[in-house]
């Protein structure tokens, strides 16, 4: 396996949303900021939309990974890369015509990502990696933070990942849910190279620092 740079992707799902500008001035060492947009119909939650995520884009230089849970992405996901999130990621369940949305995607200027539930398995989609640039492995069923990690989704990772590295171009393997100091390793080891930490970051007393940390952890035991 080719060494791969980690990257870490702070969810603001943690963060303290009364505080949002001041908590992403706290994860300026993070590559992007990973921000998830639920409906409470895809997923059973609801946390933010397209104004909220304008806002965020006006708060901060780091670039957006916009985390689309939910319905009929179609519809509404070219708006997020409209706005100037440099990377958005809609649900393979809550898409009705995959390609053309991720067509759509890069056409309006963002890196186009796939999600995958825990039990939805990697091997239907894999003709058309060609039309991304992320895949994203939920870790955790999709739609509220804190949650233990499953470790039953790392074959599927290592499948992905086999995949990945016989594509003609290079795309982002992507996990999100649970990952932490001890999960990232096991994450990473399976072939992931884009990390979603959410009470990992802002749960620690320096989010910056543990996004270092988090970072380290992942590059020890994936190269």
């Amino acid at each position: 396996m080719s060494p791969r740079a980690p990257r870490l992707h702070p969810s603001i799902l943690s963060a303290d949303f009364a505080r949002l500008a001041e908590e992403l001035g706290r994860i300026r060492g993070a590559d992007a900021v990973h921000v998830d947009v639920m409906d409470n119909h895809f997923v059973p939650n609801l946390t933010l939309g397209l104004p909220v995520v304008e806002a965020i884009r006006r708060a901060t230089d780091l670039p957006l990974d916009i985390h689309l849970m939910i319905e009929d992405a179609d519809r509404w996901a070219p708006g997020y890369a409209e706005a100037g999130a440099e990377s958005v990621t809609f649900h393979a369940e809550a898409s009705a015509a995959p390609v053309r949305l991720a067509r759509e995607l890069r056409a309006a200027g963002a890196r186009a990502g796939m999600a995958l539930k825990p039990a939805t398995p990697v091997e239907p989609y894999l003709d058309m990696l060609p039309e991304l640039d992320m895949l994203l492995l939920m870790t955790v069923e999709p739609g509220f933070g804190g949650q233990a990690f499953l470790d039953v989704v790392l074959p599927k990772i290592r499948r992905a990942r086999r995949a990945l590295d016989g594509a003609a171009a290079p795309l982002a393997l992507q996990v999100d849910g649970g990952v932490n100091a001890e999960t990232i390793e096991r994450a990473a080891e399976a072939g992931a190279d884009v990390f979603v930490a959410g009470s990992a970051v802002f749960g620690a007393e320096d989010p910056d620092a543990a996004v270092d940390g988090l970072r380290r952890a992942a590059a020890r035991a994936c190269c």
